[in-house]
């Protein structure tokens, strides 16, 4: 194909003008080259899976004890195939103290708003690393320990009369580095899917029994500081079978802390017997505070 060259006295000046002014053109080039390129990489900004405004905000997963972010991963599915960016992050069961400073390091590390959700002594964790912290927009406590501030596990597991068995099966063992009269504790293999997970298939909590994540024995003794959820709107999943913590004390809880309460009738796992409902409610505290 043979492009034709304008001709005439436009032409010429249209030329003219474009030879007098090169740095002029290359400019405006430049300029325009730019403003393509950063509406390509800057990302717009997304409402959530439901169409409200505001960015979309981060979704971090705190496990508890006798378990490991493993037991997220069909919420941590659910949520990502709806677009969200979802953590997991390693809780080391080292103490209350100690485990909410790690997940403080760890949120400073994301930028935007933040969805924490925490699960049985998670919930004691989320309580603690979220005080003070302007980016967590929700809190969300599955079966968990929502402790108000000098509180003890020990003593929550008192709150609504209810009562666990859950201290006569645990096995010690030591672990390096422990404080005197402290030890690792493990939920007694034999009785682990009962009091733990007794709405799963026993191919799957057979496996769970025998790699179980250890707690110092130590966090059920030691009192909890501020609680975010007196600051943070909070969602609370009670497990109404759960004989790990009490389904009484996890009412008392979700009603002390004023948050929004639903129960499902389930085991203490409600995340991998019914990931459907721990979702749904994650989606319902973002939808209220995006």
């Amino acid at each position: 194909m043979r492009l034709l060259r304008p001709t005439g006295p436009t032409a010429r000046s249209t030329t003219s003008a474009l030879r007098r002014r090169p740095a002029a053109l290359v400019a405006a080039l430049l300029a325009a080259l730019l403003a393509a390129a950063l509406t390509l990489v800057t990302p717009p900004v997304q409402g959530d899976a439901h169409g409200h405004g505001g960015p979309k905000p981060t979704v971090v997963l705190v496990h508890g004890a006798f378990a490991d972010a493993s037991g997220w991963s069909a919420v941590q599915l659910r949520l990502q195939a709806r677009g969200y960016t979802v953590y997991a992050p390693a809780n080391p069961l080292r103490g209350i103290e100690h485990d909410a400073e790690t997940l403080r390091l760890f949120l400073d590390t994301l930028t935007g708003p933040v969805v924490l959700v925490g699960h049985s002594y998670g919930g004691a964790v989320i309580t603690n690393a979220a005080t003070g912290d302007p980016d967590v927009q929700a809190l969300v406590y599955v079966a968990a320990y929502a402790p108000a501030e000098g509180e003890s596990l020990v003593q929550a597991n008192e709150l609504g009369g209810g009562h666990t068995d859950i201290a006569d099966h645990l096995v010690l063992r030591p672990y390096p580095g422990a404080p005197e009269g402290d030890a690792d504790g493990y939920i007694d293999p034999a009785f682990f899917r009962e009091l733990f997970a007794a709405d799963l298939p026993r191919h799957v909590t057979e496996p769970m029994a025998y790699s179980q994540r250890p707690a110092a024995v130590s966090t059920l003794f030691t009192p909890s500081g501020a609680p975010a959820w007196a600051e943070i709107p909070s969602w609370y999943l009670v497990a109404g079978r759960d004989k790990t913590i009490p389904p009484e004390a996890e009412r008392a809880m979700a009603k002390r802390a004023g948050a929004v309460t639903r129960e499902v009738r389930t085991s203490h796992v409600p995340m991998m017997s019914r990931p459907d409902v721990v979702t749904d409610v994650v989606l319902d505290a973002v939808r209220a505070t995006s």
